[in-house]
């Protein structure tokens, strides 16, 4: 646990679809960082992830979008999967929250499909990212500069491909959470 992290929020947005893992493991390797770790959805309740082939399990939802403000949290997460982004890129709350982040210069991390949601929220535009390979087209018609890297991080823009690039992921959002706001980052 890192003392100098305690008292650091971070939200992780999702809803209905997200890809277990994607969840889990910032979820917990932030907290095992000593940092406090909301979900933060469109809807109070639960949500259900989707684990590689079928429905996983339940999460809990800490706060709704309509709870919470940039200005409450430190970074902010976003879990892929195809359901939960598809879902959030089309809700203009999700969309301004996302946006804020940038604004204020906080770090963001996204995998896997969250990229979508960024699409919309239109934050993507002439920063270097990676995403699952199917997104590539997406990314590079908003204006990104695609990779396919583990991750790339781009001024506390933590962006990753898979699953297989948790670890990667991570390691990389724990250090720019450290470094805090960013001068560079910009929606």
């Amino acid at each position: 646990m890192s003392q100098d992290l305690m008292g650091v929020r971070v939200a992780i947005m999702a809803t209905d679809g997200f890809e277990e893992s994607e969840l889990a493991v910032p979820k917990a390797t932030l907290a095992a960082e000593g940092i406090e770790v909301h979900i933060v959805s469109p809807e109070r309740g639960t949500i259900r992830a989707w684990a590689e082939t079928q429905w996983g399990e339940d999460y809990p939802v800490d706060k709704s979008l309509d709870e919470v403000s940039s200005h409450d949290y430190h970074a902010l997460v976003l879990p892929g999967g195809v359901l939960n982004p598809d879902n959030l890129r089309t809700n203009e709350k999700a969309l301004t929250f996302a946006r804020d982040f940038f604004k204020e210069g906080k770090p963001v991390g996204a995998i896997c499909h969250a990229a979508w949601t960024l699409i919309n929220a239109g934050v993507v535009d002439g920063r270097r990212m990676t995403s699952v390979p199917a997104l590539r087209k997406d990314l590079e018609n908003a204006g990104a500069k695609w990779e396919d890297s583990e991750v790339v991080c781009d001024s506390a823009f933590v962006t990753s491909r898979l699953p297989k690039d948790l670890d990667a992921f991570c390691s990389k959002l724990i250090e720019e959470i450290h470094e805090g706001r960013h001068r560079n980052q910009h929606a």
